[in-house]
Parts: C-alpha cells; sequence; structure tokens
C-alpha cells in the first residue's frame, strides 16, 4: 500500500506486483481485492491486466498519505530540503521504502539543473537529525537523465515530488 499513497499517480499490475515484492500472485490478489473492496484502491481493466491505483477520493486517503510520509521521513525530506535547493524538476524514492518496506535509509534520485549543493547537503543533514534516517541521494542533470538508469534490479524507482 505504500506505494499507492506515497504518490498517488502510482499503478500497478498482478504480475508487476508479484515481480517487485517475491510474493505470489495469490496472495497479493487477495490483498488487492480487501483493499479494492474497503475502497482504498480504485482498478480498470488495460487489455488482460488488472490495474490498481489509489483512490484519492476515499475520505481516508489525505490522512493515510500523511502517516505513511511521516513514517517513512519523506515529509521532511521535502519539506526541509526538495523545495528549497534549486531547479529541481523530479524526485525519486529508490531502494527499500519503494518497495514498501521498512528502511533507515532514504535513497533518492534528483532531476534538476543548478541545484545548490552545499545548501542540499546542509539541508539533508537537519532532515537526517529530524527523521533519525541516513539519506542517501544522486543527481542526474535533466539532460542526462534516463529513468532507465535507475531501474535496476532492488531499486523500483518511485516518483514522490514531480515539478
Amino acid at each position: 500500500m505504500m506505494k499507492f499513497f506515497l504518490n498517488s499517480s502510482n499503478i500497478a499490475y498482478l504480475r508487476n506486483l508479484e515481480e517487485e515484492f517475491g510474493e505470489s500472485t495469490n496472495a497479493i490478489r487477495l490483498e488487492l481485492n480487501k483493499f479494492e473492496k474497503a475502497g482504498f484502491l480504485d482498478s480498470y481493466n488495460e487489455g488482460n491486466k488488472k490495474i490498481f491505483k489509489v483512490n484519492t477520493r476515499h475520505p481516508l486517503f489525505a490522512d493515510i498519505n500523511s502517516i505513511i510520509m511521516k513514517l517513512t521521513g519523506l515529509d521532511h525530506v521535502i519539506d526541509y530540503v526538495l523545495k528549497r535547493i534549486g531547479d529541481l524538476e523530479k524526485v525519486y524514492l529508490v531502494g527499500k521504502l519503494s518497495k514498501g518496506q521498512d528502511s533507515d535509509i532514504i535513497d533518492l534520485v534528483l532531476v534538476g539543473n543548478n541545484l545548490n549543493k552545499p545548501f542540499l547537503i546542509e539541508q539533508i543533514e537537519k532532515a537526517e537529525k529530524k527523521t533519525g534516517k541516513k539519506i542517501r541521494y544522486v543527481h542526474f542533470n535533466t539532460t542526462e537523465f534516463d529513468l532507465n538508469k535507475i531501474r535496476e534490479p532492488g531499486m523500483h524507482p518511485l516518483l514522490i515530488w514531480n515539478k
């Protein structure tokens, strides 16, 4: 569920989630159906695939999103770091947190130009103290960034911020 609530534009289908989580399709299907029945997820068919996405109209969506952002520490990263460092276009969460697993490390891919790196480092240190998590990042200029560069096994890029 964290995958959906971290970025409401994320979509997924059963086989995709099976590969991502390493669980059986039956176990994943049961959980997805429970969340859909409770109204947390919407679904639609695309060919022979059933596509799932978060139901942003659910009365608890904003609360759950806020809880997950606080739980992962991403609320502080976004507020204290990302909104203030320069011409940032996109931010991807990668690694364990992007797969919905708990981690003491927040791994980010920053895409943008003319970032204020000294200020970025200073703000990351503050966010690390505030969240109690280590924050690692890699920066790409918009001209050199290619999403395929971060689609390696174990990365699971999850777009969490877009200009």
